[in-house]
């Protein structure tokens, strides 16, 4: 009979921590800890669990498939744990405002809008979850999240608008693609995802092939392909590294849509008028009020 391995919570709370910061230096500063002993928690978790969970490398942190399909499980008895050491001790019981944000929406800006969130609202406390704006959209539909915050084409027409954008081809500085019939070598996001059918939309209709050579799990990881040189991605102008530059007509390339990013708010949310107005205002301010 197998045994049930005993997971300790501490390397529970290292795990989701790495996973929401995409940093072992954040997580550290977060828990209090160095990032030597979160490195130390999350490998004896990964031991005790028999899977790797994290891909490290010197750019990035990334999930793996087993670390994607754990998170949720994790984050789950990380709550009732609280939950019950809080009942415990007698301390009042504080419901967590849910939000689920599109890795898309949020990317590279998602520190300066946490940090406007609690620098707004200290007394609140947040339960962030960031992933694809389907799955998001889907479970809001299905009761879980307060509010969702991802792009218009998945969240709908009757969220509020936080923010417009355009999306935009990008490269490395110093990539070159000189578009005489070659295929585009294309940096995306893992399907389905909406970002990358719209490119694939955009370079069926003109007539332009095309091939994955880099796919990733975030737009960090799209982040990184590019600023390596590996192809082109298409992004938001917001999401757009530095050191890399916009292209376009010039290079033959079609032009791209303009997007917004939405808001969907659950009916009757205990202080959603307050949050509403605060998470508004922290993506406007992290994205700089040429978006807005």
């Amino acid at each position: 009979m197998t045994r049930i391995p005993t997971l300790d919570v501490d390397w529970l709370r290292a795990f989701v921590s790495v996973s929401d910061t995409r940093s072992f230096t954040a997580a550290g500063e977060g828990l209090a800890a160095t990032q030597s002993t979160i490195s130390v928690r999350i490998r004896k978790l990964e031991e005790r669990l028999g899977q790797r969970l994290l891909e490290r490398n010197p750019r990035l942190v990334e999930l793996t498939a087993q670390g994607e399909r754990f998170l949720d499980d994790a984050r789950r008895v990380l709550r009732m744990h609280d939950e019950a050491a809080a009942r415990a001790i007698g301390l009042p019981q504080r419901r967590a405002f849910e939000i689920g944000v599109s890795d898309h929406a949020a990317g590279s800006l998602l520190p300066g809008v946490l940090a406007s969130l609690r620098d707004e609202l200290p007394g609140t406390q947040f339960l962030v979850t960031v992933g694809f704006s389907r799955q998001l959209l889907a479970a809001f539909e299905a009761g879980r999240f307060d509010a969702v915050i991802g792009s218009h084409q998945e969240a709908g027409a009757d969220g509020e608008v936080l923010l417009h954008d355009q999306l935009v081809w990008t490269c490395a500085g110093d990539f070159e693609w000189r578009g005489d019939g070659a295929a585009l070598p294309l940096v995306s996001l893992a399907p389905p995802c909406t970002i990358r059918d719209v490119a694939a939309s955009a370079l069926g209709a003109a007539g332009i092939g095309w091939h994955s050579v880099f796919i990733g799990t975030g737009v960090a990881a799209v982040q990184a392909g590019i600023s390596a040189g590996l192809g082109v991605a298409c992004l938001d102008t917001r999401n757009v590294p530095a050191g890399c530059r916009v292209i376009g007509g010039e290079a033959g390339l079609p032009e791209l849509p303009k997007t917004q990013v939405v808001m969907r708010m659950r009916d009757g949310t205990a202080g959603g008028a307050r949050v509403r107005g605060a998470v508004a205002a922290a993506f406007r301010q992290a994205c700089g009020a040429g978006l807005a």
